[in-house]
C-alpha cells in the first residue's frame, strides 16, 4: 500500500497528529478568548454537534433485531462500563507509587469509563463477520426521534456522518491542545508518555484475550460470531463521545489535554491492534464454525 493510500484510509489518525503540531506552532489561534473563540464555538456549537451527528447516525430500525441479543449487551455493557474501569482503578493504585504524570494517570482512568465507539469495534466486527449489533450509549437516544422524521432523506443522500464528527473532533483536539502549550506550567516527560504507550497496549492485548477466554468456555452460550464482537467491543473506547464528554466535565481544568492523551494514544492503537488481528480472529471464526456444524449433522446409520 502506498504513502497516499495509506494516508487516505487513515487520515483522520494523521490529522490528530498534525493538529497537535498547529496547536504547539501557534497556540495563541485556539486558546480561550483568542480568534476561534472555543468558549462558544467548541464548547456549544462542536460538542453539540458530535452528539448530534452521532446520534442521526444509528439506524434506529435496525435496534429492534439488535436488541435480542440480550445476552451479548449484558456482556459487552458490564465489562465496558463495570469491570474495565475497576479494573484499571485498582492497577492505577499500583502505579500510583510510580513517577509517571499524574495527569496522565488520571487520563486512564477516564479512558477506562468511556463507552464503547460506533465505529471501530462495529467496523471491524463487521469486517471478520461477526454480530456487529451493538447499542451504543444511551445520552444518544433522545436523538431517535429527530432520525426518524428525516430516515429517507439519510438513507437517500448518506452523509458522511463518520467524516464530519471526525473533522469536528479534530477542531476540539486543537483547542484543548492549545490550551496546554499556551500554559508555560505543563510539562509531560517523555518516560511517563512511553510507559502509558506500553500500558495501553498492553491493556488491550490483556482484556481481549480475557473476552475470548470467557466467551468461548463450552458453557458461554455464545456462538464464534458472538465471540467476535465481545473480543472487539467490549474492549474499544469511543474517542469520538470522549473527547466531548471530557472537554464537558474537566472545563476549566489547565491539564485536560494530558488527561486526553490517553484516550488519544487509545484510539489508533485499538484500529492498529483490531486491524493486525482481523486474519486471525476471522481463521479462528470459521474454521469454528465449521466445527459446530460438523458436530451438529446427525450421524448416518452404516449398513452391514
Amino acid at each position: 500500500m502506498g504513502l497516499l493510500e495509506r494516508l487516505r484510509k487513515d487520515w483522520f489518525i494523521a490529522g490528530i497528529v498534525l493538529v497537535i503540531a498547529a496547536a504547539r506552532l501557534e497556540p495563541a489561534v485556539g486558546v480561550k478568548g483568542g480568534p476561534l473563540k472555543p468558549e462558544i464555538t467548541i464548547t456549544y456549537i462542536a460538542v453539540s454537534a458530535i452528539f448530534f451527528n452521532s446520534g442521526l447516525s444509528l439506524k434506529t430500525e435496525e435496534l429492534t433485531s439488535a436488541l435480542m441479543h440480550v445476552k451479548l449487551h449484558l456482556f459487552v455493557q458490564i465489562f465496558t462500563l463495570a469491570f474495565f474501569p475497576t479494573a484499571i482503578w485498582l492497577f492505577l493504585q499500583l502505579l500510583s507509587i510510580t513517577p509517571i504524570n499524574e495527569w496522565l494517570l488520571k487520563g486512564l482512568q477516564t479512558v477506562g469509563c468511556m463507552p464503547p465507539p460506533v465505529s471501530s469495534a462495529v467496523i471491524l466486527t463487521k469486517a471478520v463477520g461477526g454480530n456487529e449489533g451493538i447499542v451504543v450509549t444511551p445520552l444518544l437516544l433522545l436523538l431517535f426521534i429527530v432520525r426518524r422524521y428525516i430516515r429517507d432523506w439519510l438513507e437517500r443522500k448518506k452523509p458522511p456522518f463518520g467524516a464530519i464528527s471526525s473533522c469536528v473532533l479534530l477542531m476540539i483536539i486543537y483547542t484543548t491542545f492549545c490550551d496546554t502549550f499556551a500554559n508555560p506550567n505543563i510539562d509531560l516527560d517523555k518516560f511517563s508518555l512511553i510507559v502509558i504507550v506500553f500500558i495501553i497496549f498492553s491493556v488491550q492485548m490483556s482484556f481481549m484475550f480475557l473476552t475470548f477466554l470467557f466467551s468461548t468456555r463450552n458453557d458461554s452460550g455464545f456462538t464464534p460470531a458472538d465471540t467476535v464482537a465481545i473480543i472487539f467491543c467490549s474492549t474499544h473506547k469511543s474517542l469520538t463521545l470522549g473527547i466531548p464528554m471530557l472537554k464537558i466535565v474537566f472545563a476549566g481544568y489547565e491539564h485536560l489535554s494530558l488527561i486526553s492523551v490517553p484516550l488519544l494514544i487509545y484510539h489508533p492503537a485499538q484500529i492498529l491492534l483490531g486491524s493486525l488481528l482481523v486474519p486471525t480472529i476471522k481463521s479462528w471464526m470459521v474454521s469454528r464454525q465449521k466445527a459446530l456444524k460438523l458436530t451438529r449433522q446427525p450421524k448416518v446409520p452404516v449398513k452391514v
